[in-house]
């Protein structure tokens, strides 16, 4: 998104001009750059319903500035934040999307700079204990608790012993001790907990030593459009598993098309990724669909409801900042208050600035707790008929 670049002011100065600026740190590019435009596109929806109501801060507007983290490179997500908060002069930023960029961006930009910094999909346990000065939140819940859900659902599925392999990042370290241990702590055996490298053109040797360990299950906790498909592809190849586990990460149509391109598919497959069923899911998929069409995706509703809390925040402090967004990110998305669904934040607005209390359930009935953390819950999903069914939710 080209926009012209304004002056510099001291980060967390209220913007003076109409449009207040806020950056949107998305994997453009990288493993999940499939996942990434709708989420996008979700966030900026809420940000056209906030500009559009009239309503936010006496009229102003504001103006998503897109930047791309890359999802892997951490060098050069903190250099596109940087930009983001010198030259673009936002306010705060929507983003990260993957957990080691996102803590990278923390510690090199955001809190240095006093920027608020909202992650809709960094879901690495290591960030509930990052030294943050209040100014991150997420609105997906911590793989702490994904790890022990999906632990939950291969044990019910009847599956004894299972091989674990994950993607040699933050996300994919804490998905899967987190999964080990709610596995092993239910009775289950892991028959082997590895790392994979993406970027590899082959994982036949990865899976062979997965294959040696044994287990009824082989659990790929990675990228659908890296490592963790090539390693499917080489699974499928040899024989050596025909049924995965999987989480949010691999949660990704083109996952399924790909597979299916190759003469092969996923049928029976399954896995766990942030999701719910309440009143605020079918509202956000009807505006969605409204405004966008298809293309609602994994951490969507995460990504809208990112967007409508910073802008409530800022409503409810009474200015564009960072400090307003920290200060008041809780009190708006928890009770008390009257309840708020998505296409329903020009509502908010006005109670906001009127002095009365909102409590913003949005797409995902959103509560935050302990030090910005979203409770949240998961959908289990299974490939069927080359779609993520949904099965039930947890």
């Amino acid at each position: 998104m080209a926009l012209s670049l304004c002056a510099a002011t001291t980060p967390g100065l209220a913007q003076t001009d109409e449009a207040v600026k806020i950056g949107v740190l998305f994997g453009f590019t990288g493993p999940i750059e499939s996942l990434t435009p709708p989420m996008a596109n979700s966030a900026e929806l809420a940000f056209e319903e906030i500009s559009d109501s009239g309503q936010f801060l006496g009229g102003k507007t504001i103006e998503p500035v897109r930047a791309d983290s890359t999802c892997t490179d951490a060098g050069a997500a903190t250099a596109a934040a940087e930009r983001l908060v010198t030259s673009d002069n936002v306010v705060a930023i929507l983003g990260a999307d993957c957990s080691g960029v996102t803590i990278a961006v923390a510690n090199n930009v955001a809190v240095p700079k006093g920027i608020a910094l909202v992650s809709p999909s960094a879901t690495s346990p290591a960030l509930s204990t990052i030294d943050d000065d209040g100014l991150f939140f997420r609105t997906s819940p911590s793989d702490a608790r994904q790890g022990k859900v999906l632990a939950s659902v291969i044990r019910e599925r009847g599956y004894d012993a299972i091989a674990i392999t994950y993607t040699k990042n933050d996300y994919g370290k804490g998905l899967s001790e987190s999964l080990q241990a709610g596995f092993e702590e239910l009775g289950g055996t892991v028959t082997l907990h590895t790392a994979h490298e993406d970027g590899k053109a082959d994982y036949t040797a990865e899976v062979a030593e997965l294959a040696e360990a044994g287990g009824d299950l082989l659990v790929v906790l990675g990228y659908a459009g890296q490592g963790g498909i090539g390693i499917i592809r080489a699974a499928l190849d040899t024989g050596a598993f025909e049924i995965f586990g999987l989480a949010d990460g691999m949660h990704d149509q083109k996952l399924l098309d790909d597979i299916k391109a190759d003469g092969n598919d996923l049928t029976g497959s399954f896995g766990t990724v942030p999701g719910n069923e309440e009143e605020g899911a079918d509202a956000f998929k009807e505006i969605y669909a409204a405004a966008a069409g298809d293309g609602l995706g994994t951490f969507t509703g995460e990504s809208y409801d990112a967007a409508a809390l910073l802008a409530l925040a800022m409503q409810k402090g009474g200015e564009a900042t960072s400090e307003a967004i920290a200060a008041n990110m809780i009190a708006v998305a928890n009770a008390p208050g009257e309840k708020i669904l998505p296409g329903e934040l020009g509502k908010a607005l006005e109670i906001l600035a009127a002095g009365g209390e909102v409590d913003y359930v949005g797409a995902t009935n959103v509560e935050l707790v302990g030090p910005g953390e979203a409770s949240g819950s998961y959908r289990e999903y299974e490939a069927r008929d080359n779609e993520f069914k949904t099965v039930r939710f947890r």
